[in-house]
Formats: C-alpha cells, sequence, structure tokens
C-alpha cells in the first residue's frame, strides 16, 4: 500500500469542485465564443483551428487535435470543411509524407484577422467576471496553479504552443482605435 499525502475525502472535494468550476465557466465561455464568432459562419472547432494554424504557420493534423484538445478525426474533418471554404489548404512535406499539414489561406488569414478586430471585450462575460480582480490588483488573474495542472496532463509542448500563440500577439498585433489589427510587417531592403 503506499502513502498517499492527502485524504480520499480531500481527493474527491478537489476533483469535483474543479469540475463544477470547469463546467460552470466552459458554459460561459462556450456562450460568449460562439457568439464572437457566429457573424463570420463557423463553429467554435474551427476557429480554433484556424487561430492553431495561425499561431504555427504550418501545422500537422496531429499537431491541431493535440493543441485544440481535439481527437485527430475531428481535426482533420473540421479542417476539411476549412479547405472546402478556402480558409486552410493541405499539404505534404517532402520531408514528412506520412502526415498532412495545414496551412492559412490568404482568405483564412483575412477572416482569422477581422475576428480578432471584431472583439469586444465587454461582450465577454468571463472577462468581465475578472475585470473587478484587475481594478482591485491591477492585472488580470495569471491563473498559474491552472496552467501547472493543465502542463501536468497535455506536457510542455502544449504549454510552449500556448504561451507562443500569446507571444505572437502580443508582438505581432497593435492597438489601434480600440480595435486589435495586425502591425504592418516591416519588409527588408537588399543594399
Amino acid at each position: 500500500m503506499t502513502n498517499k499525502n492527502y485524504s480520499m475525502k480531500e481527493a474527491m472535494l478537489f476533483s469535483q469542485r474543479i469540475a463544477q468550476l470547469s463546467k460552470a465557466l466552459w458554459k460561459s465561455i462556450e456562450k460568449d465564443w460562439q457568439q464572437w464568432i457566429k457573424p463570420f459562419d463557423l463553429n467554435i472547432n474551427e476557429h480554433h483551428i484556424l487561430w492553431i494554424a495561425y499561431h504555427l504557420n504550418g501545422a500537422s493534423i496531429s499537431d491541431v487535435a493535440k493543441f485544440g484538445v481535439m481527437h485527430v478525426s475531428t481535426a482533420f474533418n473540421f479542417s476539411k470543411k476549412l479547405e472546402e471554404r478556402g480558409y486552410l489548404k493541405f499539404s505534404k512535406k517532402e520531408s514528412d509524407k506520412r502526415n498532412t499539414y495545414v496551412q492559412l489561406t490568404p482568405q483564412g488569414e483575412k477572416i482569422l484577422l477581422g475576428l480578432m478586430e471584431s472583439y469586444e471585450p465587454d461582450k465577454n462575460a468571463v472577462f468581465s467576471g475578472a475585470l473587478p480582480l484587475k481594478d482591485l490588483y491591477g492585472k488580470f488573474p495569471d491563473i498559474i496553479e491552472m496552467m501547472a495542472i493543465v502542463r501536468n496532463i497535455y506536457g510542455d509542448d502544449f504549454m510552449e504552443i500556448f504561451e507562443k500563440s500569446f507571444s505572437n500577439i502580443d508582438s505581432k498585433f497593435t492597438e489601434e482605435e480600440g480595435k486589435l489589427r495586425k502591425k504592418a510587417e516591416v519588409e527588408s531592403e537588399v543594399v
């Protein structure tokens, strides 16, 4: 018998607390997310795939499934629908014929950037729920404990991509007139 540093009651209470809070939070997130993307005729999986393809700049279907927390067949089927609509293109790499890769098309990037530009924080319940904490502490919650739990479940790769997408937004986007806009790409001159 192994020595546990927790009681059964403590374990059950923690698991149920996380389950109930996650379900309540997800219900609100799902509603906000669906409202945000509805004018673009996308569902949550499609939007998530566009997001991942954008930030990974050419992701395998396996990567999309892993980072989108979806089954490989779900990632493939929704990616196929996005391809049919002209938002993604499929490819194989010379060095890797076994995996299928997805890349945003210019039209796919346009729709994703349009979504980012159309984001309205005041229509987002989770954002609104966190705003009093920002007012109180001067910053939004870091949610470090939740990130640690997710890292322990999905691994470092997952968290690296998670952080990369937010780092990309921080470095490649600017706010103009209350809207997020992609910074103009600086072309380097050959001297």
